[in-house]
């Protein structure tokens, strides 16, 4: 299920392109994809039109910044993730009002390996989601 890069001139080794619209399009369809949701319904849930969302994740429109905290809530990802890579930057760790690093939740650090494939983030979070749910 690793989603190779439509343009070879244009990415990086990982899979990760360096132009950072194509970027962004390229971790926002990763995410899509281990939330198992399909373009149809990640335009329901953030109200972008389909065309819309097929656009940015092919690296071809510039998402603004409404439409990033959108699909960020759809897909239980931190805005600030999203806005970084939208703007080509690498987040760090957020913090908080006191200025103290945020703790990433661990299936976040899991979606954002860049060491792991799709497959691979997939099978951790459904081992991760097995323990926790053992209540």
């Amino acid at each position: 299920m690793t989603i190779p890069p439509e343009d070879t001139e244009t990415s990086t080794e990982g899979g990760d392109r360096k132009d950072p619209v194509a970027a962004f399009g390229d971790y926002v369809r990763s995410q899509r994809k281990l939330a198992e949701l399909s373009l149809r319904q990640l335009a329901d849930m953030t109200s972008l039109s389909n065309p819309y969302l097929s656009k940015l994740e092919r690296g071809l429109h510039q998402p603004s910044v409404t439409a990033v905290t959108n699909i960020a809530k759809a897909l239980g990802v931190p805005a600030e993730t999203l806005l970084a890579k939208a703007a080509g930057l690498v987040p760090g760790f957020d913090t908080n009002k006191t200025g103290e690093a945020k703790k990433p939740t661990t299936e976040q650090v899991i979606k954002q390996d860049p060491a792991l494939s799709d497959d691979q983030k997939l099978a951790l979070l459904s081992v991760y989601r097995s323990f926790v749910d053992e209540d």
